[in-house]
């Protein structure tokens, strides 16, 4: 006998966790669409040279890669930004540009596991493709805010920084030729503290203790948006790069302004920088009040070199990633999550042998109304039904037998309320599609 197991760092999804997954997925595909990003996918194994050096040295130690049967080496996706960036890179002469791309699949990365991360996970990405405009920075922001609020959150912060300010100082303290190692040290900022970072800028990155403090300087800068543009602009002031990363970073707050996000939901934040090498611009991160602990929970930024790797047509880009497993987490810890093992709302026994096909028929005309039914299949007793139906997690049982029936009469058992009521059972159930709308809303499938 084989000993059923899973792959550390690997689950599986029982009804009651794959139900809320699908609902998040709906929510993100609702708001993606929204915004007229249209769904593509690509495969989970690339040619390794695709995927290897991409993300950093960490990504690749990450990367789950072996030989094919035909022994070309191959990995498996670690993310969906770079397959986005091969895919543009092969297909933008039949798609054109801008190209708005959402993509929610599976991806995989060798880490240690932890609260909410593990080695198989879903992403769920939206990208602009073929833009350098501050238009599209701004867009972006826009997505997060929408889609945080749509899922149900209020408690929210989406931080942003641009990494042109950041290399605008590093050009200034001749640090330029090191920035990948100042960027991951100071990505380990919230985790280690200043003290740490700066051990880490000089052993690591060659920085002097000068030059590590005024790095700490810039990254330490907090305060209102217009409070910390002012900061930053005599820091980075000589720099091209830095003085454009400021200006943006300024573009980008007035546009969000003007669409109604307030200062409380979308703060700068000099301190962060992403792990990923091929960030070039504007960076977010998005933390929930109520946890802050568990991470950012939807991340990304510009990327404007990434797809020069497999074209020579210039194809910059900007998106961010819903991260759906570390959200989940986060909405179980926070008791969000509506625990139920079924879509399907309405349950109908099947108590009476001799109307099977009544129930059939009661089922799909409720179904064209844009119920979820659930009808049992074995005529066993009414007791054992409703235990099976609140179980499960049905809300609502419709109950007849023979007299009902008769009478053109139905029981409607309210299971989460405990309450019973009938129902008119006219020719075109208008009584009792009109009273399930009030109990589950308009059209419910789940």
């Amino acid at each position: 006998m084989i000993t059923p197991r899973t792959l550390k760092g690997f689950r599986d999804y029982p009804p009651e966790a794959m139900i809320p997954r699908e609902r998040l997925i709906e929510t993100a595909r609702r708001v993606y669409r929204s915004y007229g990003f249209s769904p593509i996918d690509t495969p989970a194994l690339e040619y390794l040279e695709v995927l290897e050096g991409k993300g950093g040295e960490e990504s690749d130690k990450q990367l789950y890669k072996f030989q094919d049967h035909g022994g070309r080496w191959v990995g498996m996706r670690f993310d969906l930004t770079v397959p986005l960036a091969r895919f543009a890179a092969q297909h933008i002469a039949e798609l054109g540009t801008p190209l708005k791309r959402y993509h929610i699949a599976a991806v995989w990365r060798g880490e240690n596991t932890q609260r909410g991360r593990y080695r198989e996970f879903m992403q769920c990405d939206f990208d602009t493709i073929g833009t350098r405009s501050v238009a599209a920075d701004i867009e972006t922001a826009l997505v997060i805010h929408d889609l945080l609020r749509a899922i149900g959150f209020e408690g929210f912060a989406i931080s942003v920084n641009n990494r042109q300010v950041l290399t605008g100082l590093l050009e200034k303290l001749h640090l330029a030729e090191q920035s990948t190692a100042v960027l991951r040290a100071l990505d380990k900022l919230a985790k280690i503290g200043p003290a740490k970072v700066a051990h880490e800028l000089i052993d690591t990155a060659g920085a002097t203790p000068e030059q590590a403090d005024q790095v700490l300087r810039l990254a330490q800068i907090t305060g209102p948006r217009d409070e910390v543009l002012a900061r930053l602009a005599p820091l980075v002031a000589g720099s091209e790069t830095g003085e454009a990363g400021v200006e943006r970073l300024a573009e980008l707050a007035a546009g969000v302004a003007a669409a109604g996000v307030s200062e409380e939901r979308l703060r700068f934040d000099v301190s962060i920088a992403r792990g990923l090498d091929y960030y070039t611009g504007v960076v977010f991160e998005t933390l929930l009040a109520e946890l802050p602990g568990i991470g950012s929970v939807c991340s990304g930024g510009r990327y404007d070199n990434l797809a020069a790797l497999y074209t020579k047509q210039e194809l910059p880009g900007i998106g961010a990633s819903l991260g759906l497993d570390r959200l989940l987490a986060a909405m179980g810890e926070l008791g969000l999550i509506e625990r139920v093992a079924t879509p399907a709302p309405v349950f109908i026994p099947y108590f009476d042998r001799d109307r099977l096909h009544d129930y059939l028929r009661l089922a799909e005309r409720l179904r064209q109304a844009g119920f979820g039914v659930e009808v049992y299949p074995e005529p066993r007793k009414l007791g054992q039904q409703l235990k099976y139906a609140d179980r499960r997690g049905h809300r609502v049982a419709l109950i007849a037998g023979q007299r009902e029936f008769d009478e053109q009469q139905i029981q409607l058992k309210d299971l989460t309320a405990a309450e019973q009521h009938e129902v008119p059972l006219d020719d075109e159930l208008t009584a009792l599609i009109e009273r399930l709308r009030e109990l589950l809303g308009e059209g419910v499938r789940g």
